[in-house]
């Protein structure tokens, strides 16, 4: 009897476990999520965010954790998160090395003033939009919307 409940148990958490991680966003960092959008065509959604941000956290959860928003971004975009503050990493960006702070100026064109920002990057057309500030799910649907079709076209 006791085997039977454990084996339950253990199936019912591998089940759990397997269809949590289809309803996350696939992040990568931005050196893999800058070759990926460049090898799928596709616009990359860069999550600036720092440790210390309490909107960036929340935003993780009032956005990012939302299903419709899940699956537009996990469909339409390259998925990075980015925190420009993190020391001993470098990044690769258009044939140059650069720190995460140096990045964060030249993805954005220097007009990150606040966290979380989001940078939305289309490597083909060389386009590039920046989008300040905290937004939910509501918030930011429409403009994920509105920023592939403007980028790509579709």
């Amino acid at each position: 009897m006791n085997i039977k409940i454990l084996g339950f148990l253990l199936l019912t958490t591998a089940l759990t476990s397997s269809f949590k991680s289809a309803e996350e966003i696939k992040w990568l960092d931005f050196n893999k999520g800058y070759d990926m959008a460049k090898k799928k065509n596709k616009v990359m959604l860069v999550d600036v965010y720092t440790d210390w941000c309490g909107w960036c956290k929340r935003m993780d959860k009032d956005a990012y954790g939302k299903t419709n928003i899940i699956e537009v971004v996990n469909k339409d975009f390259v998925a990075v998160k980015f925190n420009p503050e993190q020391q001993g990493i470098s990044y690769s960006y258009e044939g140059k090395t650069y720190t995460g702070e140096q990045l964060a100026g030249v993805i954005s064109n220097y007009s990150i003033n606040g966290y979380p920002t989001t940078i939305f990057l289309y490597p083909k057309g060389k386009k590039m939009e920046v989008v300040v500030g905290y937004k939910n799910a509501e918030q930011l649907a429409p403009i994920l919307t509105d920023i592939r079709k403007k980028m790509t076209g579709k």
